[in-house]
């Protein structure tokens, strides 16, 4: 019996030393699972973080550009409340000239005392006033033109900026 309880003794103690063996690997796998899980986390992790810094970056660069666009919009439309204004101003400064060079001849007219006299003056009246009236409207378009391009040079620097930004981001 001694040899049997001998050879269950070897037995038993080769199957703790397997068992043993066996848990130790486990061990060894799980602890190998949990580090490549840690890291595997650790990476996706930075890599969201590296993801929302770009998105807030990105959200940054837009709200600044989209505030530079409302700054030009505003600037554009003092160029042109003001060019307006200026423009309104001439063209109601040369109505009231007109007016009065109109109410002059129309009193030069009723102290006229032959119709040649009145037709000359008529004539020399409608003359100046076609002339004058040619005069300021080429005027009033070179000054529309004027304040067309000084309206949209704001604009215009926007719109260079966009093109640059979008031809780096491409």
């Amino acid at each position: 019996m001694s040899a049997n309880k001998s050879k269950i003794v070897d037995v038993t103690a080769a199957s703790e030393a397997e068992t043993s063996k066996g848990i130790d690997a486990t061990v060894s796998t799980l602890k190998e699972g949990v580090e490549k899980a840690t890291a595997g986390f650790e990476s996706t992790q930075a890599k969201m973080k590296e993801g929302v810094e770009k998105a807030m970056k990105t959200a940054e660069e837009f709200v600044a550009f989209s505030q530079g666009n409302v700054e030009a919009m505003m600037k554009a439309s003092q160029i042109w409340a003001t060019g307006v204004q200026d423009l309104s101003k001439h063209l109601a400064a040369v109505t009231k000239a007109s007016l009065d060079e109109s109410m002059s001849a129309f009193k030069a007219l009723t102290s006229v005392k032959s119709l040649k006299d009145a037709f000359e003056l008529q004539s020399s009246f409608a003359r100046s006033a076609l002339e004058k009236s040619l005069a300021e409207s080429g005027k009033l378009t070179d000054a529309s033109f004027k304040l067309t391009e000084q309206t949209l040079a704001p604009i215009t620097a926007r719109v260079s900026v966009a093109v640059e930004k979008f031809a780096k981001a491409a």
